[in-house]
């Protein structure tokens, strides 16, 4: 028992530059944070506006979404500062997603196989 105590105290002090550099990282997800609920009011007003076509608004949708993906995926999941393989994974991810984009914005239109009304 008087080993752990020893331990801890021998510990002393937080370091500065680790308190320092734990404030700068809780600034960037508090400012992560504040975009994504910006880009959530942002999509609820983009659902407001009828911008002349289904498709536009499903487009602006997707991409806001996309946005907030990036910010989660990139700064929660710190994958902005991850090895190549991620990053090739993630790119995949990318490719995929938006080949799924657009299968949902050509089967709406009129010439397409299947309508969603």
């Amino acid at each position: 028992m008087s080993d752990s105590h020893s331990s801890i105290a021998a510990t002393g002090p937080a370091d500065p530059r680790a308190i320092e550099e734990a404030r700068k990282h809780v600034r960037t997800y508090l400012i992560v944070g504040v975009a994504l609920l910006c880009g959530t009011l942002l999509t609820v007003w983009a659902s407001l506006i009828n911008f002349g076509s289904r498709e536009i608004n499903i487009a602006l949708a997707l991409l806001i979404a996309s946005t907030k993906g990036f910010l989660v995926a990139g700064f929660f999941m710190h994958l902005i500062s991850e090895k190549k393989m991620i990053y090739a994974v993630l790119s995949c991810t990318v490719f995929f997603f938006a080949a799924l984009m657009y299968l949902t914005i050509f089967s709406m239109s009129h010439g397409s196989i299947v309508q969603i009304r």
